[in-house]
């Protein structure tokens, strides 16, 4: 059973944003491109949704704590001007959160955000979770996102899954959660969606 679970994931994972690539940013790297917002610590969920069946493709987490990052487990998204570390992604400014949406939606797949106000207590916990967990092996995005947002204080109830939408379903079912839904209908083509994006941060 786990291994057609996986193989499913990997196959979607593949056409929605999973990858096995390991970028390691330095120091130095990871500090120019810092960006933070302490003033709105929060915590938001994307999942990448098919939009003939419905199914996931992929689960990442914008974490808004002492800076903001992405917790993006085997992820596709690369930018120039975004350094990556271990999964997480450095320097999640609004233009470049936008930049990441826009890489993974397209004609044939839309993004879903679940955002939570959390504490700055609670954003910090997700933070060094992130920063502490490692890389990800591809098709284990909706597994680690699910293990890791269920360490943080309120979302306890959260169980570990394999499948993106089940991850969402849970999260969706949590008090205070704001959602919304981003389309795009450009190339279904997720390497040209990522070099779009990669180009407007660049202009």
């Amino acid at each position: 059973m786990l291994t057609r679970i996986l193989m499913a994931a990997a196959v979607a994972g593949a056409l929605a944003g999973c990858a096995t690539k390991q970028p390691y940013a330095d120091d130095a790297t990871v500090a120019r491109a810092r960006y933070s917002d302490p003033a709105n610590p929060s915590i938001t969920l994307y999942t990448m949704i098919n939009n003939r069946t419905g199914a996931g493709g992929h689960s990442s987490l914008l974490i808004n704590a002492s800076e903001s990052v992405i917790f993006d487990p085997a992820g596709s998204f690369e930018a120039g001007m975004v350094p990556e570390r271990n999964d997480v992604l450095f320097g999640i400014s609004p233009r470049v959160e936008q930049a990441y949406r826009s890489a993974h939606a397209r004609s044939t797949f839309h993004v879903k955000r679940q955002m939570f106000r959390v504490s700055p207590e609670q954003a910090e916990t997700a933070y060094r979770l992130a920063l502490a967990n490692g890389s990800v092996p591809g098709a284990f995005c909706a597994n680690a996102t699910s293990t890791l947002l269920s360490q943080v204080p309120g979302f306890g109830s959260i169980k570990t899954t394999f499948y993106p939408t089940n991850l969402s379903d849970q999260v969706a079912q949590l008090p205070g959660v704001v959602t919304d839904t981003y389309y795009e209908g450009d190339s279904d083509d997720l390497k040209a969606g990522i070099a779009q994006a990669n180009a407007a941060l660049t202009e």
